[in-house]
């Protein structure tokens, strides 16, 4: 929300192109511009001589701005904080004393923060794709700025208001339905899955595609952050992508250690051919590269219209996905009917969500809570027919390689009920759309994210309706 008013409220450089006729994709073309925005809050508070306040956003950074008594109100939130929030109950920042440094971790980041030393100027990693027009050359308009007044709205008498949400028990919050998206093309879809999926809130394979996937996402991340995000804002949307790592396509040459796999012609269904290869990786380096950067192989060879991927050294342009989401998760959420699975940290804070094959008919999901047993990286796969789904015509038990195009994809954690676990796939445009056998399947990137963010012991409650409350015998762990 703060980014959105910031650039409504100031004339920045991209909020001018858009405003003078520029069409979204030379807008986009912006971006690439070496920007090197004014210093969030220089001179406030400490900065510009006597306050002693500064506004730190949900996310952890300082608003540069002033917001007018018209556009926020002043209330104090369960910790006895002042925060600022608009009309809409949409937390717009936390006023915060001035000690030089931030302990943002309080309010919304991870990291302690010298407000002094810490610098927003930035490349960005390269230009859209082949039809956006280059503006490297162009000049980005100058931002202007207001000086911010000595005093703060005033907290109202008596007023007291609830804005952590996810300080409370996230089962019990509805999830705020997301904003229809209309007549956006696939550059602008692009953007806005690009944009969830740095956040942590997975819209599965981004493929430039409005879908279920991408609509969960957005509602779990407005569950996060308590803000309302509008999919057809275009221009809030690629600020928030300048600010979270930049454009959402750049370019990447392929390397010789790409180009030579390992890989295999082809992967069998039947898992006693499975069970012959010597690994069951990748088929070639298109499906290698598209998991890579989290695409979509078919939205890759759209991109790159006669590359030949198999050729060291070819430039294409390729999702600039950012690095995976960090944090300590200590209680997941696998929603059977979402069809989403939710990690949260030991505040009860979301800080994750991903779109999931949760069991099927045939072989439902457990219901319940279970906790994680281990975790295991490419991990090889043991077909037991005895225990596990009949495949086919296999009536032995069937040792699979590893790989990420095995059953189960590059990870595997087992759950306290036996043989069911939350893994990776071989088939990520899938995801969200099929059912599986029992466990919880996630795309192999989401899984390996997830896997790097839990341990031993975490609990896994299964729940059957969205929004539901956890009853007493459904939160009975399985002995």
């Amino acid at each position: 929300m703060y980014r959105r008013k910031a650039t409504t409220m100031k004339t920045g450089s991209l909020v001018s192109a858009t405003r003078t006729g520029l069409p979204l994709l030379a807008a986009l073309g912006l971006l690439a511009v070496q920007l090197v925005p004014a210093r969030a809050q220089e001179g406030y508070g400490g900065y510009w001589g006597n306050g002693d306040v500064m506004l730190v956003t949900p996310e952890g950074d300082i608003l540069d701005y002033m917001p007018g008594p018209d556009e926020v109100r002043a209330v104090r939130d369960r910790r006895g904080r002042t925060v600022l929030v608009d009309p809409w109950g949409n937390i717009v920042a936390t006023v915060v004393p001035n000690d030089g440094g931030v302990r943002r971790r309080e309010y919304g980041a991870d990291v302690y923060s010298n407000q002094r030393d810490r610098g927003y100027g930035y490349s960005e990693p390269g230009e859209f794709t082949g039809t956006v027009p280059d503006y490297r050359d162009a000049t980005p308009a100058p931002v202007e700025r207001e000086e911010l007044p000595n005093s703060l709205p005033s907290i109202t008498e008596g007023e007291q208001a609830a804005y952590d949400p996810q300080y409370q028990d996230p089962l019990s919050q509805p999830m705020p339905p997301a904003i229809e998206m209309k007549g956006k093309s696939r550059a602008e879809i692009t953007a806005l899955q690009v944009f969830l999926d740095r956040e942590g809130f997975s819209p599965g394979v981004i493929d430039g595609k409005m879908g279920s996937n991408v609509t969960k996402a957005i509602e779990a991340w407005q569950q996060a952050t308590g803000e309302k995000l509008d999919p057809n804002n275009t221009e809030d949307i690629l600020e928030r992508l300048r600010f979270n790592g930049g454009l959402p396509i750049t370019n990447y040459t392929i390397t010789a250690a790409d180009a030579a796999g390992p890989y295999v012609a082809s992967i069998p269904e039947d898992y006693a051919h499975k069970a012959q290869l010597p690994h069951l990786s990748f088929t070639s380096t298109a499906e290698m590269l598209g998991e890579k950067f989290h695409m979509d192989e078919g939205y890759l060879r759209e991109l790159n219209p006669g590359a030949d991927f198999s050729v060291p050294g070819t430039t294409i342009k390729v999702i600039n996905p950012g690095p995976d989401k960090t944090g300590k998760v200590a209680r997941i959420i696998a929603d059977k009917a979402r069809k989403q699975v939710f990690a949260y940290d030991e505040t009860g804070k979301l800080i994750a969500a991903y779109p999931s094959t949760i069991g099927s008919s045939d072989t439902p999901s457990p219901s319940g809570t279970v906790t994680v047993e281990r975790i295991a990286f490419n991990p090889g796969y043991t077909y037991n027919p005895r225990i596990n789904f009949q495949q086919g015509a296999n009536d032995k038990i069937l040792q699979l390689q590893p790989g990420p195009n095995g059953p189960v994809g590059t990870v595997w954690i087992a759950l306290s009920r036996p043989t069911y676990g939350i893994h990776g796939t071989p088939d990520p445009s899938k995801i969200g759309k099929t059912q599986s056998h029992g466990c919880v399947r996630l795309t192999n990137w989401d899984a390996t994210e997830l896997g790097k963010m839990v341990s031993t012991g975490v609990t896994v409650e299964f729940v059957d309706e969205p929004g539901a409350p956890l009853s007493a015998d459904v939160l009975t762990p399985y002995q």
